[in-house]
């Protein structure tokens, strides 16, 4: 294992931020066309700031990132939901029992198989990045079972 000198740890982290920034950006580049040459531009911007911080750095190691929307929640509304899932339910929920319900809640019927995967993955996240403020997991079963702390 190699040894990170203390001068170095600011720029290995801005590396990362910028590596962050640039997957973004390229992901973005994918799904809007009508903004294809502003963010190539902002691109530009940070691969030059990349390479002024290692020129060396390979740009080809970036991975595009991509996002879906949730066609079911808006942004930042599916924690609240998956709460109220927790409040009525009478024991801890599965985050694919959590997401069921909350499809059932939108009065939708014919959702597909991957729209109901990537919902339970993002009610997981969301259980996730919240576990111990307000919630209990059950690690006692498999799958894990979540319930709102008492």
């Amino acid at each position: 294992m190699r040894r990170v000198r203390s001068s170095e740890v600011p720029v290995i982290r801005a590396t990362s931020a910028l590596e962050q920034l640039h997957a973004e950006l390229a992901g973005k580049l994918q799904t809007s066309k009508r903004e294809t040459d502003r963010l190539t531009e902002a691109m530009q911007h940070v691969e030059a700031v990349l390479k002024l911080l290692q020129p060396d750095y390979r740009l080809q190691r970036i991975v595009v990132r991509r996002r879906k929307p949730n066609p079911f929640f808006k942004r930042g509304t599916l924690l609240r939901h998956a709460f109220d899932a927790l409040r009525t339910a009478h024991q801890p929920l599965t985050p694919r029992e959590i997401a069921t319900r909350l499809i059932a809640g939108k009065g939708v019927k014919d959702a597909t198989p991957a729209q109901v995967s990537r919902l339970t993955g993002s009610v997981l996240s969301a259980l996730q990045c919240h576990k111990g403020d307000s919630l209990v997991a059950h690690r006692n079963a498999v799958p894990v079972r979540w319930s709102l702390a008492a």
